[in-house]
């Protein structure tokens, strides 16, 4: 899948992907109703470098749906409510009844937190099922004062990433040499570490990816094919459930070239008469846009129109002959993401 609204962007910085709930797109579960919840920890977290610290949390609730049954899950979602660490939700691992029934019961499972969360967390909402991006409900809320948890978190880990060749050209591939460090020393774990390399939707829309392993410096390389310039590109820390923390960027790319074609629908129309102009720019650069030029004098070209150019590639502008007599034409493409300027061959309309 394309990622087509973040890819318009086409050059980005390097950017720590943000780590948070998924975002809503329904209302909550109306057969959830929770009671209660509890953390089971009054102390701060004291977290170090790629560790975890497992953290019990239960949840009392009631699920009316007709096949609840015990091996029915929950999971709940902490969100951050101070602190500026690189995780801004915690997901439990998925919550087992531990008394009572489905129908109303209690829950409990555990949160892993990681250093990277460093900052003050409230248990916030719960769902239904395993984490996942397939659950599109939103969670139910906790009712009352949510419990918190604050984290310390301590020598927290740096991604980097070199993109070689960097600008990358038209067509052709390129690599990426990954890099984790401890953030706090500037040195490596000196470990081989497990990353989540990924691009596209294994970036943007779930978590995980092909497991690769860095060398004990801290660094991995990946290669990559041409055709995933346009999609986002990140290394994921894994975690259970979620990343403890990520970096995804959009590759620089040298400007493709494009061809502009231009056809007058006629040569020669009335002085005042609308001449649609239809043709093409390769590489269907959507939404950018083209100009129409008209010749004054010997060498001055001034834009009379303009028009986007469609999904398919095509577009249509206005000519309007002016005078009578021979008007020489042209369209103009504009520098427009990552593609050169172009212009069309000159034609002309006659004004009759």
């Amino acid at each position: 899948m394309r990622l087509r609204s973040i890819a318009a962007l086409l050059v980005a910085p390097l950017a720590a992907l943000a780590l948070t709930a998924p975002a809503a797109n329904a209302a909550p579960d109306p057969d959830l109703t929770v009671t209660a919840a509890r953390i089971l920890r009054t102390t701060p977290v004291a977290v170090s470098s790629l560790n975890t610290v497992p953290v019990t949390v239960e949840v009392d609730a009631k699920y009316t749906w007709q096949e609840a049954d015990r091996n029915t899950t929950l999971y709940a979602f902490l969100e951050r409510t101070a602190g500026s660490g690189q995780v801004d939700t915690l997901f439990t691992t998925p919550l087992k009844l531990y008394a009572g029934t489905a129908r109303d019961g209690s829950w409990r499972g555990v949160v892993n937190v990681p250093s990277t969360a460093n900052g003050k967390f409230a248990l916030t909402g719960v769902k239904v099922g395993r984490f996942g991006p397939g659950d599109m409900m939103d969670p139910s809320p906790v009712p009352g004062t949510h419990p918190t948890v604050t984290v310390v978190g301590s020598n927290l880990p740096k991604i980097t990433a070199r993109v070689i060749p960097d600008p990358v050209p038209y067509g052709k591939g390129y690599s990426i040499r990954w890099s984790v460090i401890n953030g706090q020393t500037g040195k490596p774990y000196g470990t081989r570490l497990k990353v989540w390399l990924a691009n596209d939707n294994g970036c943007a829309e779930q978590f995980g990816g092909p497991i690769y392993l860095t060398d004990t410096n801290g660094y991995v390389t990946k290669a990559y094919a041409a055709s995933t310039t346009e999609y986002l590109n990140c290394l994921q820390l894994p975690g259970d459930p979620a990343p403890i923390g990520a970096l995804g960027f959009f590759v620089n790319r040298l400007p493709r070239a494009v061809v502009v074609s231009a056809t007058p629908s006629k040569t020669s129309a009335p002085v005042g008469t609308i001449v649609p102009v239809n043709g093409t720019v390769s590489g269907a650069p959507s939404y950018c846009p083209v100009k129409l030029q008209r010749l004054y004098g010997a060498t001055a070209w001034r834009t009379v129109g303009t028009a986007n150019v469609r999904l398919s590639g095509r577009y249509t502008v206005n000519a309007q002959p002016a005078y009578r007599g021979v008007i020489p034409y042209r369209v103009f493409f504009p520098a427009c993401s990552n593609f050169k300027a172009g212009v069309s061959r000159t034609f002309s309309i006659r004004g009759t």
